[in-house]
């Protein structure tokens, strides 16, 4: 049995909404689409699509500050992202690109090059898609298994925490302020203070053990992973 690929398109224009729907339907896709914001924010807390389309001028909030929470927030962050919109100056495009786009198709477009290009993104998507294991030292990090061992020991973690190790795996060597930690993990409109990272920095140090002094504190800026120097755990 075929996987169905979940699309969501948000488009507060009815006749292209529903021309667009009923194109990626017949292509074979299962597509939903909301004519505001806020029903599609609603509808990503039930089920994470496997690509979105978004246009730029929608009301209630405009498609590019819908790309930028969606590439801040963890969840969220990988999910293909094509702009559909009559801006379609080279500056637009840009403009789109740089906030995290991964394709940009200005209006109007045909049918058979929209499913062309959703098609050619998803393949991409998959490829860039691994299931990566992590290995620095004595600790283990499978982010598609969500799984975390330290010295050998399987480690319970919060989502939270989980999400914040993974990122700073991930991204080994590379330093992210406390207010990239909270944008990334807690979202783009997260309201809270920098000690919430601290709090959490420190709760994963303490539940990784020997492991945890691999999370390096750099003075004035925020953490990284670093190199493997605490391989060795203290026996």
């Amino acid at each position: 049995m075929e996987e169905i690929v979940m699309i969501y398109f948000v488009e507060d224009d009815n006749s292209i909404r529903e021309l667009v729907l009923y194109t990626l339907n017949n292509a074979g896709y299962e597509a939903r689409g909301f004519e505001r914001p806020s029903l599609f924010w609603e509808a990503l807390k039930q089920e994470a699509p496997r690509l979105i389309l978004l246009d730029i001028m929608l009301p209630e909030e405009d498609g590019l500050q819908i790309l930028k929470r969606l590439r801040a927030s963890s969840a969220t962050s990988k999910i293909p992202i094509m702009m559909l919109t009559a801006k379609g100056t080279e500056y637009d495009k840009v403009i789109g690109l740089d906030y995290g786009a991964d394709d940009y198709v200005p209006k109007p477009f045909g049918m058979m090059e929209l499913i062309a290009r959703v098609k050619a993104l998803l393949r991409r998507a998959e490829v860039v898609d691994t299931d990566r294991d992590y290995t620095i030292g004595q600790l283990f990090v499978s982010p598609s298994k969500h799984v975390v061992r330290a010295c050998g020991d399987d480690v319970t973690l919060t989502l939270k925490e989980f999400e914040m190790l993974t990122l700073l795996v991930e991204n080994q060597g590379i330093v992210f302020t406390r207010d990239q930690l909270l944008t990334k993990i807690w979202g783009y409109a997260f309201d809270g203070e920098s000690r919430t990272v601290d709090v959490h920095i420190r709760s994963l140090r303490q539940k990784l053990g020997a492991c945890g002094g691999l999370i390096e504190t750099v003075r004035g800026i925020g953490y990284k992973i670093g190199e493997d120097k605490y391989e060795k755990p203290n026996i």
